[in-house]
C-alpha cells in the first residue's frame, strides 16, 4: 500500500457500502471519512477537506443529487468532484436532474472500476 495525500469524504447510510469503500480505499492508501447520512456534510468539508466525495443518492430523509447540486453551488465546495453511487437511478437519469456530480458508479460496483473512477476524477 502506497500512501496517498488525497482525502475522500464517502456518504451512504448502509453501513455495510461505507465500511466496503472505506476498506478498498484505505487498502489504496486515500485518507478516508464516512458519514451516513447528509445532515454534517458542510461541517465535515471544512474539517476534513476531501479532494472527492462518493455520495449515495438515497440517503434516508435526504436526497443525495439536492447535497450535490447544494455543494456544486457554494464557491468553497464547487470544485471537489463528486461521484454519485446508486443502485436505483441510472446516469442518464442522474444527469437529465442536473445534479452536477463529475461522474456516477452504479451498486453493486466493480471495485477495480470504484478504484479507477476516483483516481480519474482526482487527476481532473
Amino acid at each position: 500500500m502506497t500512501a496517498r495525500n488525497e482525502r475522500i469524504l464517502v456518504i451512504d447510510d448502509d453501513r455495510d457500502i461505507r465500511d466496503i469503500i472505506r476498506l478498498i480505499l484505505e487498502l489504496e492508501g486515500f485518507k478516508v471519512d464516512v458519514l451516513d447520512n447528509g445532515h454534517f456534510v458542510d461541517e465535515t468539508i471544512l474539517s476534513f477537506k476531501p479532494q472527492l466525495i462518493l455520495l449515495d443518492v438515497m440517503l434516508g430523509d435526504m436526497d443525495g443529487r439536492q447535497i450535490c447540486q447544494n455543494l456544486k453551488k457554494q464557491p468553497n465546495t464547487q470544485d471537489i468532484p463528486i461521484i454519485i453511487i446508486s443502485a436505483t437511478h441510472g446516469p442518464k437519469l442522474l444527469l437529465e436532474e442536473l445534479c452536477g456530480a463529475d461522474d456516477y458508479i452504479s451498486k453493486p460496483f466493480d471495485i477495480d472500476n470504484l478504484i479507477s473512477r476516483v483516481n480519474l476524477n482526482l487527476s481532473k
